[in-house]
């Protein structure tokens, strides 16, 4: 290739250099599901609303033009990138300004489960949770939810809970997603655990049967404990209406400071400090011959759920204030 002053300048083999057009804008390169920054044009650096434009145009152009995938289990990475990780980017970065630690405890590839707490009333916590991991992993992984019935017998909430790569709390599912090499997390406490009321906040409910456990010793998977303080304070629930929770066929109805008083005001989440803390994985690869055992697979889920709670401790600790910055 010739310089204007006619002499020649090298150029790397390989794909021929071309300056980036409205195409390759549109048209970001994929890394494990993520669209990064497109790139700035030569002599005009892209400002913050400048990419946010290029992004939603190249959004718009992949889903007019099927340029992107949704998996078996109606998980459509784009999409969750996209719309559903920047909402909730808002809630746990700016509303409750959450720390996440222990980050390096997160397998940077292959299949991982990811064990936490559940609380808040509402399930507030597993969805930030999944955000704050994919945005500050090296590696942007998503963390494929396990929900309740519940969950995806409700319209809208069952496409939503699907696209974002949730998926039910059942054997099947998660041994299926963990040989494929996914990042899956799960609450043993279930409704048992969002449920409770602030009397008891930061009491670890029962882990139910150990199904979580077994999952991870068929496939041989580590089990990564991760302990969430700050939830508790999001909606405090004072009361359970049980009479009117079975008329509305719901686990629990719940009154809280501001529900049902507020009305729709009373959905707005109180900006608790939020922390988050992975623990070291433990390894069951050893273990995979004891998946049936009752012993093992309770013994195991007893030590998952001593670390997380002895974690949350600590954490508290460190948070005096629940509403500090």
């Amino acid at each position: 290739m010739s310089r204007p002053d006619g002499t020649e300048r090298d150029v790397p083999v390989g794909r021929p250099f071309q300056p980036p057009d409205a195409t390759d804008l549109a048209r970001p390169a994929r890394r494990n599901g993520h669209h990064p920054d497109p790139p700035a044009v030569p002599g005009r650096p892209l400002d913050q609303w400048d990419r946010r434009v290029a992004q939603g145009l190249a959004f718009l152009r992949r889903r007019l033009s099927g340029d992107y995938e949704i998996d078996e289990f109606g998980f459509d990475p784009d999409l969750t990138e996209a719309v559903f990780h920047p909402l909730l980017r808002v809630l746990y970065r700016d509303w409750f300004r959450t720390e996440v630690t222990g980050l390096e405890h997160v397998p940077v590839d292959g299949a991982g489960l990811v064990v936490g707490n559940h609380s808040g009333t509402v399930a507030l916590d597993a969805l930030i949770l999944s955000a704050a991991l994919h945005d500050q992993h090296p590696e942007r992984r998503f963390l494929r939810l396990l929900g309740a019935d519940l969950v995806f017998r409700m319209p809208v909430v069952s496409e939503v809970a699907r696209k974002s790569g949730g998926t039910v709390a059942c054997n099947p599912d998660a041994e299926r997603l963990l040989r494929n090499g996914e990042l899956v997390g799960v609450f043993p406490e279930g409704f048992k655990g969002i449920g409770k009321l602030y009397s008891d906040r930061y009491k670890l409910q029962r882990f139910g049967r150990g199904g979580f456990v077994s999952a991870a010793l068929r496939t041989g998977t580590p089990i990564v404990p991760v302990a969430i303080v700050g939830a508790e304070e999001t909606y405090p629930m004072l009361a359970d209406l049980k009479p009117l929770a079975r008329l509305l066929k719901l686990p629990y109805f719940p009154v809280t400071p501001t529900f049902p008083w507020l009305g729709p005001l009373g959905l707005v989440p109180l900006p608790s400090k939020w922390m988050i803390q992975f623990c070291p994985p433990i390894p069951t690869a050893h273990l995979t011959d004891s998946a049936d055992d009752p012993l093992v697979v309770f013994n195991l889920a007893d030590q998952v759920r001593e670390t997380i709670q002895q974690t949350l401790h600590q954490l508290l600790e460190r948070r005096p204030d629940p509403f500090g910055p």
